[in-house]
């Protein structure tokens, strides 16, 4: 018999999703569910606000060597990913927003704002174009 009774009051807990003592197991009151997503929007919301707060990444520049010279494709590298952070992040555009823009692929923008990879001539043209086309 206490087995049946246990059964029972397990399949009861399942249904209802209250334990024996009131409180929700498994499920969620209307009540709950609206709290928890007002605080899901507010933590979305602050941390949008934390990333407006970041300053961007940019390349840093090559050491100099031993007279004083700069690497002439590291520092080309260096200051265009500076110039397409500078203009992408005025126009208020994200990297994937530029490479749509552009015509290009957003890997491609992030290869070149990271500094690692030297583009073309056609590349950099269509994203002055678009740069210049968003006035930034």
């Amino acid at each position: 018999m206490a087995s049946t009774t246990n059964r029972y009051a397990r399949t009861m807990t399942r249904v209802s999703g209250k334990a024996k003592n009131g409180s929700l197991q498994a499920g969620g009151t209307t009540e709950q569910i609206v709290r928890l997503r007002a605080e899901v929007a507010r933590l979305k919301a602050e941390l949008r606000a934390l990333k407006k707060q970041q300053q961007p990444v940019v390349p840093p520049f090559p050491t100099p060597d031993a007279d004083g010279n700069y690497p002439a494709t590291e520092t080309l590298r260096a200051i265009l990913a500076q110039k397409i952070i500078c203009g992408r992040e005025a126009a208020g555009w994200t990297q994937a927003e530029l490479a749509a823009r552009a015509g290009v692929r957003q890997e491609t923008i992030s290869r070149l704002e990271t500094g690692k990879h030297a583009p073309n001539v056609r590349t950099v043209d269509k994203i002055d174009r678009a740069l210049r086309a968003a006035g930034a």
